[in-house]
C-alpha cells in the first residue's frame, strides 16, 4: 500500500503538507518522481518546482535522497517503511495545479503525489487531514474518490486502486454550496465554491437533462458510484479540466442562473455548455482515450495527431448535447454553429496550419499562445468542432452510419471494459477514422485527408445546403458582433485596418495577417495613441471602424516600448468573414427529412 496524507498547514501562506509513505520500498535505493503535466492539459508544467522543502525517513530516522532530475529523486535504502515529508507551495487559482488560502484549497493529485517507481499499479489510500489551522474550522471536503472512513464533513481516508486513479480524482476544500440531485439513477453534485447566490433549483433540472441525454447516447454507460462538478466561481473566469468521476471548473459569477430570472442568457448557456463539453469527457478521453496518453508516465510530452477527436468532436457534441437536452431550440443551436464558424474565418492560421499538425504541436502551440498565434495556428476545439459535423452531416447524408453510431463503437471498442472508470485499451493513432470508415463501409481518407491534414477550408455550406440549413458568409457588423442570426439584415458599414486589441486597453494584442497594420508596420504590444490627430479611446474604438472609409489613407500615432511612432493605414474593406446559419424556409421533403433526423426539427 502506497499511503499519502495531506493536510491544509498554512493556508495564509498557501501550503500544503504532505507525506507519502511506501511499505517495504525497493532495497537498492526507491525511486520517486513527480509528473510533469496533467492529462487533459497538454503542456509541461513541472510540478516539482512548488516542492518547498522535502525530507525523508525510515523506521530509524532521516535517510539521504539524490536528485536524478527536476522531478524525480532517489532515495538511500530504508531500513523498514519510506516516508516523505515535504510542504507543497499552492497558489493557481485555476483547474490545472492546487490551491489554498483562508477562504478553500483544491489540489490535483498530481501536483501533490509523488510516484512511486516501480509500485504505480498498487493501491493507494489518500488520508485528508482537516489540521490545526484556524481558517480549515468549518471546511467540507468534496471529491469523488472512494472513501474508506471519512466524517461527516468528509475529512479522512479515500482509497484509489492505484496511483493513476489517485491523479485523477481532485479534491475541493472549504465551506463551499453544495447541489445534489441524480441523473441517470447515479448521485450527482454541483459543488460551487465562492461567493454566489444561484437559483439552485434550475441548475439542478438543466445540467439533470444534460447529463441524461448524453448518458442516453451511450445506453447509460458505465455505471458510475457519483460524478461530481467541482465549480470555482470568480468575479470573471472560464475553464474546465475532465476526470473520470468528476470535472473542474471555472465560472463567471454572472454565468450562473439567478432566482426569478426567465430566458436563457448568453453567461448562462455559455456555462451550461461548458458543464456539457466536461461531461462527454467522461466517454471521450477519459475512457475512449489514445493509446499515446495511456502509454505516457506523466513525465515527458505524449504526442498525438487526433486530439482534434477527443477535443474537437467533444466541441462538437457539447452543443449539440444541449439541443438534444432542450436546453434551447435548433435555430438557437445553428447560431452557436454560425459563430463556431465564424471564430475559425476570422483565423488566419487556419490557412497555413493543419488540424492534424494543431494536435501534434498542442505542446508549443495551443497553450502558449504570442502576438502571432492567431496567424499561425488553428485551434483543434474550433476547427475540430466543425471538422466533427461536417463528418456527422457527410456520413448521414452518402451512408447509413451516423457520428453517434461510430462514438458508440468506439465506446464498446475501447472504453467500455475498463475496471472502475479506469481506462479499458487506448484508441491507436487514426482510431476514430478506421471506426468512421468500417461503418460507412465505404473508404472515407479523402475526406479525412481534406478537414485534417489540408488547409482546405471546410464544406460546411454545401452538407448543411442538404439538410435544408442555410449558411452563408457577411461583413460584421462591429466587434460585438460573433456571428449568426443577430443584425444579419443589416448592412455593414466601415472599413478593417486588421488590429485586434486587448480587451478594455488599446493595446494591440494582434496584428491579422496581410492586413493594414501589418503592412504598415504595426505589431503586437503597440499601444495606440491617436488615428488622423484624434486620441484614441478603447470605449470608442468600434465606433471609430465604424466611421472608416475602405482605400482611405489613415495616420495612426502609437508607442512601442517609450518611442512614439507614426505610420500610414490603407484601410481595407471589411471581409466576409461572419457566418449566418438558419434553418431553410423551403427545404425539399428529402432535405427536411434529413434536418429532423440530424436537428430533431
Amino acid at each position: 500500500m502506497i499511503r499519502y496524507r495531506v493536510t491544509p498547514a498554512d493556508p495564509r501562506a498557501h501550503l500544503f503538507s504532505v507525506t507519502c509513505t511506501v511499505t517495504a520500498p525497493d532495497p537498492q535505493g526507491q525511486v520517486l518522481r513527480l509528473p510533469a503535466w496533467i492529462r487533459g492539459s497538454y503542456l509541461v508544467r513541472d510540478f516539482a518546482k512548488h516542492v518547498v522543502d522535502l525530507r525523508a525517513r525510515d523506521d530509524a530516522g532521516p535517510v539521504a535522497f539524490e536528485r536524478l532530475d527536476k522531478s524525480s529523486l532517489r532515495c538511500a535504502p530504508a531500513r523498514g517503511a519510506l516516508t516523505l515529508d515535504y510542504t507543497v507551495y499552492a497558489f493557481d487559482d485555476s483547474v490545472r495545479k492546487a490551491f489554498l488560502d483562508s477562504r478553500r484549497g483544491f489540489f490535483n493529485g498530481s501536483s501533490l503525489f509523488y510516484a512511486v517507481a516501480g509500485r504505480e499499479g498498487e493501491p493507494v489510500e489518500v488520508e485528508l487531514v482537516r489540521g490545526a489551522a484556524p481558517d480549515c474550522a468549518r471546511w467540507c471536503v468534496a471529491g469523488a474518490m472512494t472513501p474508506l472512513a471519512v466524517d461527516a464533513d468528509g475529512w479522512g481516508t479515500y482509497r484509489a486502486w492505484d496511483y493513476e486513479e489517485a491523479l485523477d480524482h481532485p479534491f475541493e476544500l472549504g465551506d463551499f454550496l453544495r447541489v445534489d440531485f441524480r441523473a441517470g439513477g447515479i448521485p450527482h453534485s454541483i459543488v460551487l465554491a465562492g461567493r454566489c447566490e444561484p437559483d439552485t433549483g434550475r441548475l439542478a433540472r438543466d445540467v439533470t437533462r444534460i447529463v441524461e441525454a448524453q448518458r442516453r447516447l451511450f445506453n447509460n454507460e458505465p455505471k458510475i458510484d457519483r460524478y461530481l462538478f467541482l465549480t470555482r466561481v470568480l468575479g470573471a473566469g472560464y475553464g474546465g479540466l475532465e476526470h473520470r468521476a468528476s470535472t473542474a471548473l471555472v465560472c463567471a459569477r454572472n454565468d450562473l442562473p439567478t432566482v426569478g430570472a426567465n430566458g436563457l442568457p448568453r453567461e448562462y448557456r455559455t456555462f451550461l455548455g461548458l458543464v456539457s463539453h466536461e461531461y462527454f469527457h467522461l466517454w471521450n478521453v477519459k475512457r475512449i482515450a489514445p493509446a499515446a496518453f495511456l502509454d505516457s508516465d506523466l513525465s515527458a510530452e505524449a504526442y498525438t495527431g487526433d486530439l482534434w477527436h477527443y477535443e474537437g468532436v467533444t466541441s462538437y457534441y457539447d452543443d449539440l448535447m444541449l439541443l438534444r437536452a432542450g436546453i434551447f431550440d435548433a435555430p438557437a443551436y445553428l447560431d452557436l454553429v454560425a459563430e463556431t464558424a465564424t471564430r475559425l474565418s476570422r483565423t488566419p492560421g487556419r490557412l497555413t496550419h493543419t488540424l492534424a499538425d494543431a494536435s501534434f504541436e498542442t505542446w508549443v502551440k495551443y497553450y502558449q499562445p504570442d502576438e502571432n498565434s492567431p496567424n499561425a495556428t488553428v485551434n483543434y476545439y474550433i476547427k475540430g468542432a466543425l471538422a466533427a459535423l461536417c463528418l456527422d452531416l457527410y456520413l448521414r447524408l452518402h451512408t447509413t452510419a451516423t457520428l453517434d453510431a461510430v462514438m458508440r463503437e468506439l465506446w464498446q471498442r475501447y472504453g467500455r471494459d475498463g475496471r472502475d472508470g479506469r481506462n479499458g485499451k487506448g484508441v491507436p493513432e487514426r482510431g476514430l477514422e478506421a471506426v468512421a470508415g468500417e461503418l460507412a463501409g465505404r473508404d472515407l481518407a479523402p475526406q479525412f485527408d481534406a478537414w485534417l491534414r489540408t488547409t482546405a477550408e471546410l464544406p460546411l455550406a454545401e452538407l448543411l445546403a442538404e439538410f435544408g440549413v442555410e449558411a452563408r458568409l457577411r461583413a460584421a457588423l462591429g466587434d460585438a458582433d460573433l456571428g449568426g442570426r443577430v443584425g444579419a439584415s443589416s448592412k455593414a458599414a466601415g472599413a478593417a485596418l486588421g488590429i485586434k486589441l486587448r480587451p478594455g486597453e488599446m493595446t494591440v494584442a494582434h496584428v491579422v495577417a496581410g492586413g493594414a497594420a501589418q503592412r504598415a508596420g504595426v505589431s503586437g504590444g503597440d499601444a495606440l495613441v491617436a488615428l488622423d490627430g484624434l486620441r484614441l479611446h478603447a470605449a470608442q474604438w468600434p465606433l471609430r471602424l465604424h466611421t472608416l472609409v475602405p482605400g482611405r489613407d489613415y495616420t495612426l500615432n502609437y508607442f512601442r516600448g517609450d518611442e512614439l511612432l507614426t505610420a500610414t493605414l490603407t484601410a481595407d474593406t471589411l471581409p466576409q468573414d461572419t457566418w449566418t446559419v438558419s434553418l431553410a424556409e423551403s427545404p425539399s421533403a428529402e432535405r427536411l427529412a434529413r434536418r429532423k433526423a440530424w436537428l430533431g426539427t
